[in-house]
């Protein structure tokens, strides 16, 4: 009977250029992360795409584990930013109008319409931009990819409730600007 590796030790294996640790690291992740990133995209085959790039980036070295948390958060800090990516690569905006054209015939424009030009063109997208760098990634995980406050947390980094302080000032800041 084999001796079961930690998640640490098929890592550094794997970096070590162990094809079976990384095999078993695969095994043992692979369909969690599936499953977590089709809650966020439901798009089978995007979310396949970014699985295998996640892993073809531990395995080529380009992520690397500091050994400082746990492996499946660093896996999701991982496979969530290239998810996102991969969505704003296609044009998620687009899909979306082109989605909305296709449901409305009429010239009108949709409320979904109006709010995403908003976003592009209108007050909401001066004021977002002077927002701080830290409150727009914290508006864009929790907001715009639907993220809770422990996976945005886990995504940026930083403790959950540092997340909750700072969607709060950037709120706060959104509506004084927007006033």
């Amino acid at each position: 009977m084999s001796e079961t590796r930690s998640d640490g030790e098929l890592l550094r294996a794997a970096a070590d250029g162990d094809r079976r640790a990384f095999e078993e690291l695969y095994r043992r992740y692979a369909p969690w992360l599936t499953a977590r990133l089709r809650g966020r995209c439901a798009d089978v085959g995007v979310v396949d795409d970014v699985v295998q790039e996640t892993f073809l980036a531990i395995w080529r070295g380009k992520a690397r584990y500091r050994e400082d948390g746990d492996v499946a958060g660093w896996l999701w800090r991982i496979g969530s930013r290239r998810l996102i990516d991969a969505l704003r690569g296609d044009g998620a905006r687009g899909r979306l109008r082109q989605a909305l054209t296709r449901l409305r015939h009429r010239d009108e424009a949709s409320a979904e319409e109006r709010v995403l030009a908003g976003v592009e063109h209108g007050d909401l997208a001066g004021a977002l931009v002077r927002l701080s760098p830290e409150l727009r990634a914290v508006l864009q995980a929790t907001v715009i990819d639907g993220l809770t406050t422990r996976e945005a947390a886990v995504l940026l980094g930083i403790p959950p409730g540092t997340v909750k302080t700072r969607a709060m000032r950037a709120r706060k800041q959104l509506r004084e600007a927007l006033t």
